[in-house]
């Protein structure tokens, strides 16, 4: 059988702000061919790499803002994020926690740091992906998905492997997010020169960041800390060999297949539906957060 070889893997891009709280580098959309499309149904990938927040009694972060039509997925590796929104919902995720949340017919949202983890500073790190929605679902009701770090079941493949299946399922064990498409989001740990066998459908678009360490795929280049990896649709399996202690974020899912029509914080099927998200969005449909 063919093995699944790399596309393109994609240097660290040059940090932004998003809001004054999350220092970020973003690969999807970005060169390279990275659009929405090419990564269907996978259309925004911010990482923000280990970085150091001075104390301060004024949580950083993002003010209110709007989505509709897709889902956030907030995955915390240092630090913790609070967020509220226009419904009422509340919550913080912590360390090795994930926020799975489904904007479809539009939320108001704002997310910073926990009050506590800014009044002390130290260590943030997360990333945030953005996973769309098939048209028959971006009206849906908006609605939270949470998740500690113990909700999140681990399989052990091998000594000194670790996958943390957040959705979708690897040798068995099924992740607890629950998805409207085909989609496999882990979380992997891995000791020096361990070894892992993964497996996806050769249509499935398919990509790894390198949150910590030093990688190759099937035994190929090393590619360092963050780094993101494109897998080519060639094939199925590939392995992944850690030359240090590594820490990856990996995502595979079935492509939509659908239009994509996006401007800022609304990702929809047409231009039509864009312009009506805005006009929803300024008279007020979306509620109100302060």
């Amino acid at each position: 059988m063919k093995k699944r070889s790399v596309d393109i893997v994609v240097s660290p891009r040059v940090p932004h702000f998003v809001g004054d709280g999350f220092r970020v580098q973003n690969f999807i959309p970005s060169a390279y061919g990275l659009d929405m499309q090419a990564m269907d149904p996978f259309i925004m990938l911010d990482y923000n790499a280990p970085f150091y927040f001075e104390a301060t009694d004024t949580p950083r972060g993002v003010d209110v803002h709007p989505h509709r039509g897709f889902e956030t997925v907030t995955i915390a590796f240092k630090g913790k994020v609070a967020h509220h929104d226009s419904a009422g919902n509340s919550g913080v995720v912590e360390e090795g926690g994930v926020q799975w949340m489904t904007a479809a017919s539009g939320v108001l949202h704002k997310e910073y740091h926990e009050r506590e983890f800014a009044k002390n500073g130290g260590i943030f790190s997360m990333a945030q992906l953005w996973v769309n929605l098939p048209a028959k679902h971006k009206m849906d009701p908006p609605k939270y998905q949470g998740y500690t770090k113990e909700d999140i079941p681990v399989a052990c493949p091998s000594e000194g492997v670790e996958v943390k299946v957040i959705a979708g399922s690897f040798n068995g064990i099924s992740g607890p997010a629950h998805t409207h498409t085909p989609i496999h989001l882990y979380r992997i740990e891995m000791d020096v020169a361990t070894s892992l066998e993964l497996s996806f459908p050769s249509n499935y678009n398919t990509g790894i960041i390198v949150v910590d360490g030093i990688v190759s795929i099937n035994e190929g280049d090393a590619i360092e800390v963050d780094h993101y990896i494109r897998m080519a649709n060639d094939g199925e399996a590939f392995s992944v060999n850690s030359k240090t202690k590594v820490t990856l974020l990996l995502m595979s899912g079935e492509p939509i297949g659908e239009p994509i029509a996006a401007q800022g914080p609304f990702v929809m099927n047409t231009k039509a539906e864009i312009m009506q998200a805005m006009r929803d969005f300024y008279e007020g449909k979306f509620g109100h957060l302060n």
